[in-house]
């Protein structure tokens, strides 16, 4: 009563001090004790709708309540998504392994590759009318989205058949417009895009597939990538997502009336039919287990790719303005090799919470 009492004297009656004392106290409880809260985007993509799924079925919150966390999904444009993660609006965000290093990676933002969920084995593909050979696009105009991983297919696949982007016209195309123009007007002679566009523009008149992702299997990744400072602090958050993503495989690979139940959700969260859906995942390798990511995850092919990947980034000046080096931005590997600086590492593939899936400890 003490402190009542120095109120009393101030002019403020006993039980109005002890009332407020409480809430005081009331509110400090209740600080202390609020869940941690984290915000997760993600984008619509096939190798991506397990997502929303976990999140409507109630695994996500399942996941998030085991960590004693909270867990908010947000559903945006790709490339908006992580413009939100670079500026801090979200913790983790589905990204490819591209985007992860030119967009988070190179604004100085410290990354973590938490989650490979799959790569694209025939989910991108370049289109070609008058020809059926890439060797055929010499001299021909090319509709793409610029400095997307359209254009990192398209420099692969130039690049194994004795090509060069000299030899070519790119043409910036926004990828709501590739499909449709490539449909509709047979002028148009090549474009690069990915699915569900790939498939329609397939249908064009005289477009033959030249080539595609699944000639540079483990190239193109689709991964979560996690804010690595968040993720040291909160290691839960982590464990919560990890768990989450592969029950909802688990459920999503099932035979039985539960991954038809899945395939169904995602299929019409992401506005397609199922038989749409399932001709995505066909040219898409999922890891449905997560031995098999993890196992992916510390093969050698990380390193090869995230090579080529990194020396396109910087060709093409995406590493950062005035950066004169490939090795700007370091990127470390799961066995704790680092490729560029490692006094500079801005992108981190860390296999560990999938390896303790794996074993079952999570």
């Amino acid at each position: 009563m003490r402190f009542c009492r120095r109120l009393a004297a101030f002019g403020f009656h006993p039980l109005v001090a002890v009332v407020a004392l409480a809430l005081v106290i009331g509110s400090g409880l209740s600080s202390a004790t609020a869940k941690p809260s984290f915000k997760v985007a993600w984008s619509i993509y096939v190798g991506w709708m397990p997502w929303p799924y976990a999140d409507e079925d109630g695994i996500l919150k399942k996941w998030a309540d085991k960590y004693g966390i909270e867990i908010k999904l947000i559903q945006g444009d790709y490339l908006a998504t992580i413009e939100q993660f670079v500026a801090g609006e979200v913790d983790a965000c589905a990204m490819t392994n591209m985007e992860a290093l030119d967009m988070p990676a190179a604004s100085g933002v410290d990354s973590t590759a938490l989650i490979i969920g799959d790569f694209s084995n025939g989910n991108d593909g370049i289109l070609l009318r008058h020809g059926a050979k890439v060797v055929d696009l010499k001299g021909k105009t090319v509709q793409l989205v610029e400095l997307s991983v359209s254009h990192y297919l398209l420099a692969r696949a130039l690049e194994m058949n004795g090509l060069a982007e000299k030899d070519i016209k790119i043409v910036n195309t926004s990828d709501s417009d590739i499909a449709p123009t490539f449909l509709t007007n047979e002028s148009v002679e090549s474009i690069v895009t990915w699915n569900p566009q790939l498939i329609q523009a397939r249908q064009a008149k005289g477009a033959t597939l030249v080539f595609d992702s699944s000639s540079i299997p483990g190239e193109i990744i689709d991964m979560m990538v996690v804010n690595t400072k968040k993720l040291k602090e909160h290691p839960e958050l982590g464990k919560a997502l990890t768990g989450a993503w592969y029950e909802a495989m688990s459920t999503m690979s099932g035979r039985g009336a539960a991954g038809t139940k899945a395939t169904a959700a995602m299929a019409e969260k992401a506005g397609s039919t199922v038989a749409e859906l399932k001709q995505q995942l066909k040219t898409t390798a999922m890891f449905y287990k997560a031995a098999d990511a993890a196992d992916f995850f510390k093969g050698a092919k990380i390193k090869e790719t995230m090579e080529y990947v990194r020396q396109f980034c910087f060709g093409h000046g995406l590493l950062g303005e005035g950066v004169t080096s490939v090795d700007a931005v370091g990127i470390e590997l799961p066995d704790g090799n680092v490729l560029g600086d490692k006094g500079k590492v801005r992108l981190r593939f860390d296999s560990s919470f999938t390896e303790m899936a794996a074993r079952g400890e999570l």
